[in-house]
């Protein structure tokens, strides 16, 4: 079998160019909608839900992998501040190495490379990178062998996945050249439609011994993210992982041979990549809409004051403190000077107000003399942003 794979293998790589309109009409609607959420809050606010979406984007992508880490178990772990119990701080260690990962991208890492060879690499070796050493081994399922993981490398070893046998190791580089070729040259609106395909496909050839999955979900949402300006406020992965069964369908249907002469001209199913493109794109605008709702100014101001003045009246914050976030709310940040008139009192009073939010995790600053700003922490996700993610047990 070695060096007989042709890349022709992999095609349709991409939809036809209009055949299908309703497609095209998917995407510019999800770039309406996705420019209409990121121009509805301060930018100052969005960088704070940015953090709090990075956590969630981690905690589904782990779900998909069967792996139940909670957000506010990752954000202890992003504080050092792990499990003594060994399975549940190895599920910490990933789920930080995760989100450094996203961070990385949402600051810019990976732009305009996500669909590379060189940045899909980069994906997997800042996230193995970020793992100890006994993380980095495996259990081959077939032969029980134990075999190592080297971060950003591509896989020596032939694999099965389910009933799909992913392509031979000796010719991992032949196909990534390809999809880089066919993924990397595309406008905006075609990165927007190629994400599925190209998410399939990188799923397809397997390139990695491990981590395959997620690294093709980071892909994902750098991808989207710079083809849409999405700021960092919403993810595909709830999404996959709210319709767990139905993406793991499609994938398994995408990886299906031509079903006779109506399903295209390319060696796999014209059909099936069209159905999975229609579903990743009315999942992703299925997940704008949702976070649309959850920030919707007025609903987002008036959970997080019922929250506060819940707060007040357990002795929890002192009664001036809800002013503070509700400026925070509508103007995105506040610089310090501003606090005591805000609340009517001195500053060194201002300050202990400050000092008090800062304890529950509800503002934070870039530095001592920086602006305020709010903060979203997982713990008041439940209240502040409902159904974001499921309350921790």
């Amino acid at each position: 079998m070695q060096n007989t794979e042709h890349i022709a293998l992999m095609e349709p790589m991409r939809i036809p160019d209009g055949k299908h309109p309703e497609l095209t009409e998917l995407a510019f609607e999800l770039t309406r909608r996705s420019a209409e959420l990121r121009s509805s809050l301060p930018a100052p606010l969005l960088d704070a839900l940015s953090d709090l979406v990075r956590a969630m984007n981690c905690y589904y992508s782990n779900l998909i992998e069967g792996h139940n880490t909670h957000p506010v178990d990752i954000e202890r772990a992003l504080l050092n501040d792990y499990s003594e119990d060994r399975e549940k701080r190895d599920l910490q260690l990933e789920a930080r190495a995760h989100v450094l990962v996203q961070q990385w991208i949402d600051r810019g890492g990976l732009q305009d490379r996500s669909t590379t060879v060189e940045g899909i690499c980069e994906i997997h070796r800042r996230f193995y990178e970020h793992l100890p050493e006994d993380l980095l081994w495996i259990s081959n399922p077939e032969t029980n062998d134990r075999v190592r993981v080297i971060p950003g490398a591509s896989r020596e070893q032939y694999v099965k996945v389910g009933s799909h046998v992913p392509v031979s190791p000796d010719v991992i580089a032949r196909f990534m050249s390809r999809f880089e070729q066919v993924y990397s040259t595309t406008s905006r609106v075609e990165k927007i439609l190629s994400a599925a395909a190209a998410h399939h496909r990188l799923l397809w050839i397997h390139p990695f011994l491990d981590g395959n999955g997620r690294v093709a979900r980071l892909m994902s949402y750098a991808t989207l993210r710079d083809a849409l300006n999405s700021g960092g406020i919403w993810s595909i992965s709830r999404g996959l992982a709210r319709q767990h069964a139905k993406y793991k369908s499609h994938l398994v249907e995408c990886d299906l041979v031509r079903q006779g002469d109506f399903d295209g001209r390319g060696a796999r199913s014209e059909r099936a990549l069209v159905r999975f493109t229609e579903f990743f794109l009315k999942t992703c605008i299925d997940q704008v809409e949702f976070m649309g709702e959850l920030i919707e100014p007025n609903r987002l101001n008036t959970r997080i004051m019922a929250w506060a003045k819940d707060e007040v009246s357990l002795g929890n914050l002192s009664k001036p403190t809800p002013k503070i976030l509700q400026a925070l709310l509508y103007r995105g940040e506040l610089p310090r000077a501003e606090v005591a008139e805000i609340v009517g009192t001195t500053d060194r009073q201002a300050r202990r107000y400050v000092s008090e939010l800062k304890q529950v995790g509800v503002i934070r600053s870039k530095s001592t003399r920086a602006p305020l700003q709010i903060a979203f922490p997982a713990n008041l996700a439940d209240r502040w942003m409902p159904a974001l993610f499921p309350e921790q047990g």
